[in-house]
């Protein structure tokens, strides 16, 4: 072939793919996973996917969902992303960040975490020494599960070193993906920090069992190997020393909130960025702890106010667009 032709014909091959892909929308649907032993809980992952199905606004509760609900997927992803909320949220608290992230070619399993959620909080008030140790272990599991489903497992994007898997979470979420990304908790830091800084970190050293001390066994290794690259949003950070947080080597994105009431900055989000080598570190200026989250339909009331509150001057909406942009550029690079 000529070519000055196959050079052109390459070039429009490669802007008609382009185009698909960016015309793909975010496709929606509900699985529900079976727990580790007969008598626990089944864990609810609400999937969003790139589809070419046309989008509708579906009203959920609190948030409503741009999405084709049941639509079929693409052929394949580039990779999957599995999304954890933070303390008493849901599967459907970062449907904004989701949708960016399926409609730029990635399978999401944003998570409902067991005896974590808005319908059930018992995890924390039994056992803190469970809830730090099972939050990272119920993402594995949803991982294991979606690499086994015929229906989805083959759609992953692989390379020699397997699926191209990321995680990304807020709040509570942002420990657990530090922990699934080599992050140790020591529990006792808990105790001696709030011991030390209850009236500088008075939300998180007052939330039940959270603030109080602990002198449980510090849990095993909570690494996931198969997780590539991680994105935690104001994270719960004071559970990792330094030391650990160094050992943290996949490509890390770190989220402070700076006005974040719930997790004092200096303590957790700035923290872990100050000692994950080569994180990337985002500051953003005059939002609350909730910024992360879309804006629910109505109040939701917590221990820092409403969820759907933000400091005067500080654009949500905007914000939120933004991020779905930088997670989705974050995991391009550190994925391909």
């Amino acid at each position: 072939m000529h070519t000055p032709l196959r050079h052109t014909l390459l070039l429009v091959c490669g802007l008609l793919v382009t185009a698909q892909a960016l015309a793909a929308q975010a496709g929606w649907r509900q699985v529900k996973l079976p727990g580790s032993t007969p008598g626990d809980a089944s864990t609810v992952v609400a999937l969003y996917y790139p589809t070419q199905a046309p989008v509708r606004a579906v009203v959920m509760g609190p948030f409503t969902p741009r999405v084709a609900v049941n639509a079929p997927p693409e052929a394949a992803f580039k990779g999957l992303i599995v999304l954890s909320h933070g303390t008493g949220g849901s599967e459907l608290g970062h449907t904004s960040l989701a949708e960016a992230l399926a409609r730029h070619g990635y399978l999401v399993a944003a998570l409902r975490h067991p005896g974590d959620n808005w319908q059930d909080r018992s995890l924390l008030r039994t056992s803190p020494e469970r809830y730090f140790s099972e939050r990272p272990q119920q993402v594995s599991r949803t991982i294991d599960a979606l690499l086994r489903d015929p229906e989805w497992k083959d759609r992953i994007a692989q390379d020699a070193r397997g699926p191209r898997i990321g995680a990304v979470g807020h709040s509570a979420g942002g420990y657990t993906v530090l922990a699934l990304a080599g992050g140790r908790p020591e529990l006792p830091r808990i105790a001696k920090h709030c011991q030390d800084h209850r009236a500088d970190d008075p939300i998180f050293c007052g939330m039940g069992s959270t603030g109080r001390a602990s002198t449980g066994p510090t849990p095993p290794p909570l690494i996931d190997a198969r997780v590539r690259a991680v994105v935690a949003m104001a994270p719960v950070g004071v559970v990792f020393d330094a030391r650990s947080l160094a050992n943290i080597r996949i490509p890390t994105a770190v989220y402070v909130a700076e006005k974040d009431r719930w997790l004092v900055p200096r303590f957790h989000a700035r923290w872990v960025g100050a000692n994950v080598k080569g994180a990337e570190l985002h500051r953003v200026p005059n939002a609350w702890h909730f910024a992360f989250m879309d804006t629910p339909s109505f109040a939701i009331a917590t221990e820092d106010g409403d969820i759907a509150a933000d400091p005067p001057g500080f654009d949500r909406k905007a914000f939120l667009q933004r991020l779905g942009r930088e997670v989705t550029a974050f995991f391009d690079k550190s994925l391909r």
